[in-house]
C-alpha cells in the first residue's frame, strides 16, 4: 500500500471535521442578527464585544448548534445501523415505527390528556416511538426463523400505517393537537429551553455504544445469516442490539427535533461512497462513524439556510432535508444495481 493510499483515511477524518468546524462557527454567527466570526470566537472563548451578542451566542445559537450535532449524529448513525441490520439500502429508522409511535404519542397527549408543556409531549414522544419500535420487534420475531430483515421491514410498515392513520384522525378532531403536532413535524431545531440537551444525551450515548459495538457483528452479518451464525454471531442477540440503538437514537432526536426525513437515508450512502474512495471498503467499523458526523453536516447546513434565505422568516430544517432527500431517494429508487449498495 502506497503511502497516498494510507493518509487517505486521515485526509478523509480530517476533511469532515474542518466542514464540522465551519458549519458550527456558521450556525452560531447566523441568523436573524449576523454576528462577525470574530466576534463569536471572543464570546465562545469568554470575551464578547457586548451583552447582546452573548445573549443571543450562548442562550440560543450554542445550544441550538449543539442539538443539530447531537440529533444529527443520532438520526445518521442509526441510519446506516437500520440499513446494515436489514441489508436494505432504502432502509431507514422510520422503518421500525419510531416516528409514527411519536406522533401518534404526541397528539394523545395532547388531545386526550390534555399535555400543553414542550417537556411534557416531548417524554410522550419518547415513549411512543419506544413502544412501537418494541412491537415492531416482537411481530418481527414471531414464527420459526426469528427477526428477519424482511419480517422486520413488513412489520415496520404495518405499525406505521397503523398509527399513522390513527394520529391522522386524532388530529382532525382537535384543532390544538393539530397546531402543536404541525410544528413539530416539520422538523426544527429551535427548543425553547437548552436543557433538553442534557435530558436526552444518556439516550443517545447509550444507542451510540451500543451501535459502535455492533459494526464487528454487522460486517459478519453482511455475508448471510448462515455465514454469520457458523462465525459464531448470535444472530437474534446482535438483532435486538442493533434494534435496541435505533430506538435509542431515533427515539430521543425525534422527540425532540421532529421526524427529519431522509437523513438516515441520505447520509449513510454517502458515507458509503466517500469510504469506497478512501480504500476503506464497506467496512461498518468505518461507516458508522462516518455516517454519525456527516449527518451534523447535512443538519446543521439546512438549518443554517432556513434561517438565513428568508429573513426574518424561518424555514424548518427539515423540510431542506427532505428537499434534497427528495430526488436522492427518487435517484436511488431508480438504480438497477440496488442490491450491489
Amino acid at each position: 500500500m502506497t503511502r497516498a493510499k494510507r493518509l487517505r483515511p486521515l485526509l478523509l477524518v480530517g476533511s469532515i471535521a474542518a466542514v464540522l468546524a465551519l458549519l458550527c462557527l456558521l450556525s452560531v454567527g447566523l441568523g436573524a442578527l449576523s454576528i462577525p466570526p470574530v466576534q463569536v470566537v471572543q464570546a465562545i472563548f469568554g470575551h464578547p464585544p457586548n451583552r447582546t451578542v452573548e445573549d443571543v451566542v450562548w442562550s440560543v445559537r450554542v445550544p441550538r448548534t449543539v442539538l443539530g450535532l447531537t440529533t444529527g449524529a443520532a438520526l445518521g448513525l442509526s441510519g446506516a445501523l437500520m440499513m446494515a441490520l436489514t441489508r436494505n439500502p432504502l432502509a431507514d429508522p422510520g422503518i421500525l415505527g419510531v416516528s409514527a409511535g411519536a406522533s401518534f404519542a404526541i397528539v394523545v397527549a395532547v388531545a386526550v390528556l390534555g399535555v400543553g408543556s414542550f417537556y411534557g409531549y416531548v417524554w410522550f414522544a419518547f415513549a411512543g416511538a419506544l413502544v412501537a419500535s418494541v412491537v415492531v420487534f416482537m411481530l418481527g420475531r414471531m414464527g420459526r426463523s426469528g427477526a428477519t430483515p424482511v419480517k422486520l421491514a413488513l412489520a415496520g410498515v404495518a405499525v406505521t400505517s397503523l398509527l399513522s392513520s390513527l394520529t391522522s384522525a386524532v388530529v382532525l378532531t382537535d384543532p390544538d393537537a393539530l397546531n402543536r403536532y404541525r410544528f413539530w413535524s416539520a422538523g426544527s431545531l429551535a427548543t425553547p429551553d437548552s436543557d433538553v440537551i442534557t435530558r436526552i444525551l444518556p439516550f443517545i450515548t447509550v444507542g451510540a455504544v451500543l451501535a459502535i459495538a455492533c459494526a464487528p457483528a454487522l460486517n459478519s452479518l453482511a455475508l448471510g445469516d448462515d455465514v454469520a451464525a457458523s462465525l459464531g454471531r448470535r444472530l437474534g442477540l446482535v438483532r435486538l442490539q442493533g434494534v435496541t440503538a435505533v430506538m435509542l437514537l431515533t427515539g430521543a432526536s425525534v422527540a425532540v427535533i421532529g421526524p427529519v426525513v431522509f437523513l438516515g437515508l441520505v447520509v449513510p450512502h454517502l458515507a458509503r461512497i466517500l469510504a469506497q474512495r478512501a480504500g476503506l471498503g464497506p467496512d461498518n467499523r468505518w461507516l458508522l462513524p462516518l455516517s454519525a458526523a456527516l449527518a451534523p453536516c447535512l443538519l446543521l447546513t439546512a438549518d443554517i439556510l432556513g434561517r438565513t434565505v428568508d429573513r426574518p422568516v424561518e424555514i424548518q430544517a427539515g423540510v431542506l432535508v427532505a428537499f434534497v432527500g427528495g430526488p436522492f431517494f427518487i435517484a436511488l429508487v431508480r438504480r438497477r444495481k440496488l442490491a450491489e449498495v
